[in-house]
């Protein structure tokens, strides 16, 4: 369900799965992924940390970095978001999505030469063309329920666009 965009759908299955087997990293994950696109933010960065703690050398660490960093940035928590980026971008360095975050963080802040860097960075690194425009790149992001479109609005793709990043 998490994988279809079915968030909500998703979080009770997920909720079940930790009353029976409360070590499992990966539900973890997902739930807190679906709390986020669902709107629970606040719910997500505990939910992230607990697998965090659980498997501190998982494979996948970086993308769980990146969601605590996301979940902060949507809230406006922008340099509580870069550490987070940070951690993010170490542990994969080669995903272009930890890139254009760094991108959106960095550009509100005033630092647009790191910004622009950023995001020439994730272009790169991307295996197409998502981050050519943000109306391209808005099409990856179609599931998010208005609170958190909203907010990815305010936070994200004002930041791109501060970062360089053209409408079309």
């Amino acid at each position: 369900m998490r994988a279809q965009g079915r968030f909500a759908e998703a979080i009770p299955e997920y909720e079940t799965v930790l009353a029976v087997d409360r070590n499992w990293v990966n539900a973890y994950f997902g739930l807190g992924q679906c709390k986020l696109r669902t709107g629970a933010i606040k719910e997500t960065i505990p939910l992230v940390e607990r697998a965090i703690r659980l498997s501190p050398r998982d494979p996948e660490l970086g993308v769980w970095f990146n969601e605590i960093g996301v979940g902060h940035l949507l809230q406006s928590n922008t340099e509580e978001a870069i550490i987070w980026f940070q951690r993010a971008r170490n542990a994969i360095p080669a995903h272009s999505i930890f890139r254009s975050y760094f991108a959106a963080a960095y550009a509100p802040r005033g630092d647009g030469e790191r910004a622009a860097a950023e995001l020439a960075e994730a272009r790169r690194l991307s295996p197409d063309d998502r981050y050519s425009s943000l109306a391209h790149l808005r099409t990856f992001f179609n599931c998010d329920v208005p609170k958190i479109r909203a907010l990815r609005e305010a936070a994200y793709f004002a930041g791109l666009r501060k970062a360089g990043m053209p409408e079309e």
